[in-house]
């Protein structure tokens, strides 16, 4: 049994807190921090109405503070932060980890505000300091980074010799029944998704313009969809971490509508991260555009359909090539009534959460900065359907990419 700060009160934050809450033999004492405490009231009620754990505290807090950081975890001592905010607050978590002598879990990866850059180097820099600590960081353990990881992992130990291909392929099939809206924080969802696509190809990353490329791919129980190859940060650990890899890529589901939206943010300016000047006042333009467009968190109720993501896989077992498809479909109202987020923070927040329970039961242990695929995927992956993202994998079947021929 073991005390956890969650922080971040969005749809993540309020899933994982709920899935906590189930497990009070684990988590025995949870803290919902965020900078406005009343969201954390909020999901703090729900969760109390719909579970049975005794231990449910909040607080506010600045997560890009060190010292109020440092500050909160002393007073409450944790075992262990699990960080489900905004990924410019990653370092500054990882600080006051490291300050108060506590493990560390995140979904995404550090960027830096002014720069829509996504990549691991600014939280692998920790590796010798957490080590030294004692201390285990664990990065990325949402579903997509995430869980997706841990399905790559699984096939390299159960399936594969050698991986030689991978797509993870993403797509929600559900309907939210507005204009345009973002899945989850519009500020990094847009960041995310216009800038430029990269690829793993033969030893080198391959740049291409945002939605340059498309392929029409079938997923299970939803059918069809258009999907687009787009950089994703699992990309950089997983051809770090599987060095057979021959050709690594993501790809996600855009529908035109959504894309038309998209066009017009971008061609006024409204995608933009650079200050403009405005009666006296800098704003953002994306802030701005975040503040107007409708809250993720609140997307849940009227949600209809499903997610459908998974890797797609290509490889040597015993000297023969075999294909291998792993993946998970999640209901976006079977999400909601449960939690009352949609699905896409439901797919997120589980991960993050049972991610967490490996660490505190020590079945995914060690003292330095990792990635999910590094640990045994097998342990996870028992308990992921029970806990309410059961999946599925079938081998030697088409991948549907004419390039694998």
């Amino acid at each position: 049994m073991s005390k956890v700060l969650i922080i971040g009160a969005g749809g993540v934050g309020r899933v994982v807190t709920y899935k906590c809450a189930q497990h009070p033999d684990v988590f025995s004492d949870i803290m919902l921090a965020s900078r406005t405490r009343s969201k954390c009231d909020e999901i703090v009620a729900d969760v109390r109405r719909d579970t049975d754990h005794q231990s449910l505290s909040t607080a506010s807090v600045d997560a890009e503070n060190v010292p109020e950081l440092v500050s909160l975890i002393r007073s409450f001592q944790p075992k262990m932060v699990i960080h489900v905010a905004l990924p410019y607050q990653d370092l500054t978590i990882m600080d006051a980890c490291l300050e108060t002598g506590v493990h560390y879990l995140d979904t995404a990866n550090y960027e830096p505000k002014d720069e829509a850059k996504f990549e691991y180097k600014w939280q692998w820099a920790y590796q010798d300091k957490f080590k030294e600590a004692g201390l285990t960081a664990v990065l990325g353990c949402g579903f997509d980074p995430g869980v997706t990881g841990v399905f790559t992992a699984r096939a390299a130990k159960h399936h594969f010799d050698e991986i030689h291909y991978l797509d993870i392929v993403d797509c929600n099939g559900g309907d939210h029944g507005k204009a345009f809206a973002t899945n989850f924080n519009p500020e990094i969802n847009l960041r995310a998704i216009t800038q430029r696509g990269k690829y793993w190809q033969d030893g080198k990353w391959v740049e291409t313009e945002p939605f340059e490329i498309k392929r029409v791919l079938n997923y299970p129980e939803i059918g069809p969809r258009d999907s687009y190859l787009l950089y994703h940060e699992e990309l950089e650990s997983l051809t770090k971490n599987f060095p057979s890899l021959k050709r690594a890529r993501f790809w996600m589901t855009f529908g035109q509508e959504y894309l038309t939206h998209l066009r017009v943010i971008q061609n006024i300016g409204m995608a933009g991260i650079d200050p403009v000047r405005f009666k006296g006042v800098d704003i953002v333009p994306l802030e701005f555009l975040k503040a107007v467009l409708p809250d993720p968190g609140d997307l849940g109720e009227n949600y209809t359909g499903e997610t459908s993501i998974g890797c797609r896989i290509k490889g040597v077992k015993d000297g023969k090539p075999k294909t291998y498809y792993i993946w998970n479909n999640c209901s976006h109202q079977a999400a909601y009534d449960e939690t009352g987020a949609q699905g896409v923070s439901y797919t997120t927040g589980v991960p993050a959460m049972l991610g967490a329970m490996m660490m505190l039961q020590g079945k995914w242990s060690g003292a330095g900065v990792f990635n999910v695929e590094e640990f045994d995927p097998d342990p996870f992956l028992h308990r992921l359907g029970e806990y309410g993202l059961p999946w599925h994998e079938r081998s030697n079947v088409d991948l549907e990419f004419d390039d694998y021929q």
